[in-house]
């Protein structure tokens, strides 16, 4: 895997702290209005440096290992967009009735965060102990 510079690292670390707080205050109903697009920066900043850090070997695992981080993502981004429309409603017009948006719709970001936070943590340990293996299979390659 391609290595983070200290600034990429900084910004990951900075994006995945803006969702962590941002759904936190949204949660317990601290500034919704303004939270909901702080999630969304963050989500956008963390999937960035995600996509910045790239893997140039062949181990097939550990490709789809990255893919499964980078759909992850994408979860994260719903999660934003839903939370953002619990609070301006812009889907509602969408449906044909009030009832059928609350059902299907509204408050339902919570589902797409907890997706893309077990994607990612399956992930992240599993590419760690892949690039462990491979390291050491290099090594023991070596005379």
């Amino acid at each position: 895997m391609r290595q983070l510079t200290r600034t990429e690292s900084a910004l990951l670390l900075i994006g995945g702290l803006m969702m962590v707080v941002s759904a936190g205050c949204y949660a317990f109903m601290v500034l919704q209005p303004v939270v909901c697009w702080g999630f969304i920066a963050g989500a956008l900043l963390y999937g960035a440096m995600q996509w910045r850090q790239k893997y140039e070997g062949t181990n097939f695992v550990i490709r789809r290992l990255r893919r499964m981080k980078l759909t992850a993502n994408v979860f994260f981004l719903l999660a934003g967009v839903l939370m953002a429309d619990s609070v301006y409603h812009f889907l509602a017009p969408l449906f044909s009735d009030w009832h059928t948006y609350i059902a299907y719709v509204y408050n339902k970001w919570v589902i797409p965060l907890l997706v893309a936070a077990m994607l990612e943590m399956y992930s992240t340990f599993r590419i760690s102990s892949e690039l462990a293996k491979e390291q050491e299979q290099q090594s023991s390659n070596k005379p």
